[in-house]
């Protein structure tokens, strides 16, 4: 069996409340879960690559619409789609190159 090793850097919720996204720096990706509010638990829905390494920061934007990974290792911040129904995350496309990016700021 192999073990993964996992450090998560970040959390975002979801303005709906309704999910919950976390950075993975040890599997290079973002784990996103469902939130039952009634118990106040949460259940895994999946995960997805950063496309990136080191994803040091996650952000969402303030309609919750997008989901923007920075990573650190890799100079680049990747920009995500969510599904609102889902949770999911789709890659849009858009990378920004910067160098070792550590937040991400919406004004």
């Amino acid at each position: 069996m192999q073990t993964v090793q996992m450090t998560r850097d970040e959390i975002a919720v979801a303005p709906s409340g309704r999910f919950v996204y976390a950075s993975n720096r040890g599997h290079d990706s973002v784990v996103i879960f469902t939130v039952d509010p009634a118990a106040g638990t949460l259940s895994p829905v999946g995960w997805e690559p950063t496309q990136g390494n080191n994803p040091r920061f996650i952000a969402l934007d303030p309609a919750g619409a997008a989901l923007y990974a920075a990573n650190q290792d890799s100079d680049t911040i990747v920009a995500f789609r969510v599904d609102q129904q889902s949770g999911t995350l789709t890659p849009t496309g858009q990378v920004v190159a910067v160098g070792s990016p550590s937040t991400i700021v919406f004004r």
